[in-house]
């Protein structure tokens, strides 16, 4: 009953500043957290969900503290005998409390203080020592900070606000100092968040600990990515300039060549033959090199190349795109791949009719979102092309979310962590 009343109030908060096109938390990279909502001006992250996220956060602190305090204080005073049997079973049935309640509770309060970091640590019947250690320091040792913290930012405040209601106070005075108690219940919100971006920073070293080795290996294979992708666009060069125009070259010779033959002669056959193929064989090329790195999105950028691919498809395409600054080619590259990847998937396996691709730039975030009316049942384990694609995105520090229940809709969502106003 608990946990379906507290889930009732977590449905309710408002996510914090959700994007007006994708209305998805990806789960994978940082996207928003309370430390970087605290450098947002005032009135932006006091009308975000952070305060109140704070606030319940450290509001159900003391809920779950009281209840393992509870435990050992109310078998000792209620059995008078505070001896070694008695302490030996609060200590049981308080390493109870936490296994099946407070676990789960702790886990699941986790999605309030770092939605990313909720989703990385499932519950599982088996406890890991992070967990345990992240449970027991947060029930036993913090909670009393939390609720220490909560006191002190709303204490004064509320006191203030309830001044007028004092049967000594006099009128004006009890009007100012409700207008003053309740400045500093706007002001209280920065402390309560400050708290709970510490805690978050203090789960997240808990339950992931920086691994220097591991962070060099993602460095070299960014750098080996950042390689590769000028080699692509080095060979999409030399192709469009070198033999693309040899190509051109010819196909213009064939048709005068043709024009100059008799006309119904073998010669002429030959000759229109012969164009016919160097016109497919350009074509062909044209295809390569789009498929190696588009001309489209070095010149004009990924809305313009979305678009450009989008025309090429088999299914109608809806497009969206309202990025209009140029962002870091390795970005750019990345979700453009990831659109032309789902849209090719769109077209072999999904039977879809329509389609449609939305993307835009939110706070250094790069979302883009694929949907389509097919029949569903798309699986990134079953060689769909996802699994690959979900590689290349992890490079960019990105993520790629599928949800595509058999019978459609399939939607396909990616985010990339960018810097806008570069493209280098």
């Amino acid at each position: 009953m608990l946990g379906r009343v507290l889930g009732l109030y977590l449905a309710l908060l408002p996510s914090p500043d959700p994007p007006p096109i994708l209305d998805v938390v990806f789960p994978s990279f940082p996207r928003h957290d309370a430390l970087s909502a605290l450098t947002r001006g005032p009135l932006r992250f006091l009308t975000s969900a952070w305060p109140w996220r704070s606030l319940a956060y450290l509001s159900m602190s003391g809920l779950s503290g009281g209840a393992v305090l509870a435990i050992p204080l109310v078998l000792i005073f209620k059995l008078r005998a505070p001896d070694l049997v008695v302490i030996s079973v609060a200590a049981v049935l308080t390493v109870i409390f936490v296994r099946l309640i407070g676990l789960p509770f702790e886990l699941w309060r986790l999605r309030l203080l770092d939605p990313e970091l909720a989703a990385q640590v499932p519950i599982r019947r088996r406890l890991a020592p992070r967990q345990l250690g992240y449970v027991v320091t947060s029930m036993m040792a913090l909670w009393w900070i939390d609720v220490g913290v909560l006191v002190f930012s709303l204490g004064a405040p509320l006191l203030l606000l309830s001044a007028p209601l004092q049967p000594d106070a006099s009128t004006w005075l009890g009007i100012w100092l409700a207008v003053l108690g309740g400045m500093l219940l706007f002001v209280s919100a920065y402390p309560m968040t400050a708290w709970m971006g510490a805690r978050a920073a203090l789960a997240r070293a808990i339950l992931f600990p920086q691994d220097r080795a591991l962070g060099e290996i993602v460095r070299s294979r960014a750098r080996l990515v950042d390689a590769f992708e000028a080699e692509r666009r080095r060979i999409e060069r030399d192709l469009h300039d070198g033999a693309q125009q040899r190509l051109v070259m010819l196909t213009i010779k064939l048709g005068l060549a043709q024009l100059d033959a008799p006309p119904g002669s073998p010669l002429a056959t030959e000759l229109h033959d012969a164009h016919a193929l160097a016109v497919d064989a350009l074509a062909e090329l044209r295809e390569l090199i789009r498929g190696i790195h588009p001309k489209v999105l070095t010149d004009r950028g990924l809305a313009a190349a979305i678009q450009d691919v989008a025309g090429h498809s088999e299914v109608p395409v809806k497009v969206d795109v309202l990025v209009t600054e140029r962002l870091p080619a390795t970005i750019e590259s990345a979700a453009f791949y990831a659109v032309s990847e789902a849209l090719t998937n769109v077209a072999r396996h999904s039977g879809a009719t329509r389609c449609s691709v939305r993307g835009e730039v939110r706070d250094d975030l790069l979302l883009v979102e694929v949907v389509d009316d097919g029949v569903g049942g798309a699986d990134i384990g079953r060689g769909s092309g996802l699994q690959g694609l979900a590689d290349r995105l992890a490079v960019v520090e990105g993520t790629l979310v599928v949800s595509s229940p058999v019978g459609g809709p399939t939607t396909l969502r990616v985010g990339i962590p960018c810097r806008t106003g570069s493209s280098e």
